[in-house]
């Protein structure tokens, strides 16, 4: 009765529904217009989780750990006064774009200089600008391989590999000018690259950032152009009328404008998985068109009666299609109850957009074709498509007499599907769901066969007591940390205030290579303090390592994309080593960084969508009991749902494709 209402109030100002709808779209396209990609880390951790918490701790103390965006390059010949000049050049011009607070690489190096006239250390560049000859670029290449500090981290000199870091300043590294400096310097790179006939890569968090947003933003177009492609020929083939697609297709596109809209209007920004809305809008979108529009046409076959049909469509069809809508958008709303940010948005979006669809679709399917023409019968053949029913007549014929056959071969099926989830993996790489031949990819392996990799892990030290970094027995517990962490060939080498001492020592032993390693007495490290303590700017050796009260320090490594399985292992071995080394009645010692923030947002993922799904389940079965009063309706309507997602998980365990955030979802909008 109430659809019954509800369609004659809509035919009856179909003008006022159409303008409204019309205006609305206007609104949203415009909100549309504003939408914006989101340029920080996906926040997927809640802001209570204490990973998230220590993370943001640290970066408050130390700074942004994942502003180094990195280019690399391979050749034995590097030192010859061409190449060298060129990079020389490169560096400059990189770092003369705003938004670029430092760079290093091989031709901005600094040595240490012991002073005695002035008992100090004398800071200074290891080349002068340019090089005119090969004796000078030879000069500069003893002088860098005899300062190991360097060697592993700006270069790898059995490798002949180079590295120059660029750091991004905070303002920058989080904006939408991210992707100008980021296509500035792959622009300059790319000069270089041909000019020297070498090939540069590309890597570092603000990179992969970047060039992933750019593919979200990309993408979700393609996506969505695809969708609509494949849509619209099903459509055709079904209907084989072109004003039906037309109009069909129209509807939905208002359905998937709304959704971009609603992007902005809630003051959110395009995330890797809100990118993914308005395809689901059009496909979701579709099957209440034609829904309507099948009732339609059977219904005016019936009579010819074309405003009796078009109440009917909106009565009986109305309210299977709202049920179908309410359960899928119950299937997105889920994500809003699970506390992460990321889920959160994308769960209210989808749900919300869904419902608006099911709307648009409801009052305008019936207001566009009360102004067309009553189908003609070519136009509801479809009705009695041959081929279509031969295959439902069999299909028929096979449940009512082969029901037993059925249970049977579903049963071995679904036992077969149960044996290959079990096989299942879950795990999730930073580059997930990237082609191995990706440029993302490539360069990424790049540094992780010739530096270990890019991507940040830090120790943080607190020594819970001030100037506690410069005791000796805590630098001597730092350089062991040092050590342990060099046993890991997924970590780069170790950067800390160890080192900065070292290279410090070695200076104040005039240079001598062998004198690059932690003093082993106080009054070797007092002499080193005297020489700093009177050295111009000694302290941008340390401050981005330590705090102002020398409380706390750092120690920085990069390491490999070795997904969270094996992140895990990793963390599971190293914490108890590290807890050895620092008692916790005198240390406060925290793993964190980006790479841990993503192994347990990951994790944190994987867990919400599971609870996500099963908690669909159960509130569309509380829905579904209320309106039939029946269990057996509720297993009639779950069980055909569930087989289909058992055996997409047997798919996946068989073949190996892994259980990760990208592929999870498939179980929650199915």
């Amino acid at each position: 009765m109430f659809f019954q209402r509800t369609a004659k109030f809509i035919l009856r100002n179909r003008l006022w529904f159409l303008l409204l709808v019309f205006g609305l779209t206007v609104f949203f396209g415009y909100e549309a217009m504003q939408v914006r990609l989101s340029y920080e880390f996906a926040k997927i951790l809640p802001e209570d989780d204490p990973t998230l918490i220590a993370y943001n701790n640290f970066k408050k103390q130390f700074g942004e750990d994942g502003s180094v965006m990195v280019i690399g390059m391979k050749d034995a010949g590097f030192f010859t006064p061409s190449k060298y000049n060129a990079w020389h050049k490169l560096s400059d011009d990189i770092k003369k774009i705003e938004g670029i607070e430092a760079v290093v690489s091989v031709s901005k190096l600094v040595n240490i200089i012991r002073n005695d006239s002035t008992h100090q250390f004398d800071i200074v560049p290891v080349a002068k600008d340019t090089l005119s000859s090969q004796a000078d670029a030879d000069s500069i290449k003893l002088i860098i391989e005899q300062l190991p500090f360097y060697d592993g981290f700006i270069y790898n000199k059995n490798k002949h590999a180079h590295v120059m870091a660029i750091t991004f300043d905070k303002k920058n590294l989080n904006s939408r000018s991210r992707i100008s400096i980021v296509h500035d310097i792959k622009k300059m790179g790319d000069v270089f690259s041909e000019t020297q006939n070498v090939p540069l890569h590309y890597s570092g968090m603000p990179y992969i950032r970047t060039s992933i947003m750019e593919k979200v933003s990309h993408e979700m177009f393609l996506f969505l152009f695809l969708a609509a492609i494949v849509t619209a020929a099903i459509l055709f083939a079904f209907f084989r009328n072109l004003t039906i697609v037309f109009f069909t297709m129209i509807v939905v596109l208002i359905g998937v404008l709304w959704s971009v809209g609603t992007i902005a209007l809630f003051g959110y920004q395009i995330t890797i998985l809100s990118g993914l809305i308005p395809p689901i809008i059009l496909v979701i979108g579709v099957p209440n068109c034609i829904l309507l529009l099948n009732k339609y046409h059977t219904e005016y076959s019936r009579h010819n009666n074309q405003g009796l049909a078009l109440i009917r469509m909106i009565q009986r069809i109305g309210f299977t299609t709202f049920l179908a809508n309410v359960t899928t958008s119950i299937g997105f709303a889920v994500f809003y109850f699970t506390g992460s940010k990321l889920l959160m948005e994308f769960g209210l979006l989808a749900a919300t957009n869904i419902m608006a669809t099911y709307l648009i679709s409801l009052v305008l399917i019936p207001v566009i074709f009360s102004y067309l023409s009553p189908p003609k019968s070519k136009h509801i053949r479809h009705l009695d498509a041959p081929r279509i029913n031969l295959l439902l007549n069999r299909v028929n014929k096979a449940v009512h007499q082969h029901h037993r056959k059925i249970f049977i071969a579903t049963g071995i099926v679904t036992i077969i599907s149960v044996i290959g989830m079990m096989r299942i993996k879950a795990i999730g790489y930073v580059v997930d769901d990237l082609p191995a031949n990706d440029p993302i990819y490539v360069d990424m392996k790049f540094f992780e066969e010739n530096f270990h990799g890019v991507l940040p892990l830090e120790i943080s030290v607190d020594t819970k007591k001030p100037n506690g970094v410069f005791n000796l027995s805590t630098l001597h517990k730092l350089n062991k940390l040092n050590k342990v962490l060099m046993t890991y060939p997924e970590f780069s080498k170790p950067l800390s205030v160890v080192d900065a001492i070292k290279f410090s020592y070695q200076a104040y032993n005039y240079g001598n290579e062998k004198a690059y390693v932690l003093p082993t007495s106080s009054l070797d490290l007092g002499n080193i303090a005297g020489f700093l303590g009177k050295t111009r700017n000694d302290q941008s050796m340390f401050k981005s390592f330590i705090d102002s009260t020398k409380q706390k320090t750092r120690v920085s490594v990069q390491m490999a994309d070795v997904g969270s399985v094996k992140m895990k292992e990793i963390v599971a071995s190293l914490t108890p080593r590290v807890d050895s080394i620092f008692p916790k009645d005198k240390f406060n010692v925290v793993i964190t960084g980006n790479s841990l923030n993503f192994l347990k947002g990951n994790d944190y993922l994987l867990q919400n969508l599971l609870e996500s799904i099963l908690l669909a389940v159960l509130l569309i079965s509380i829905i579904m009991i209320t309106l039939f009063m029946s269990v057996r309706m509720i297993l009639l309507s779950i069980l055909p749902s569930v087989i289909p997602l058992i055996m997409t998980a047997g798919i996946m365990g068989f073949t190996g494709i892994a259980l990760k955030p990208s592929t999870i979802l498939i179980f929650s909008i199915a």
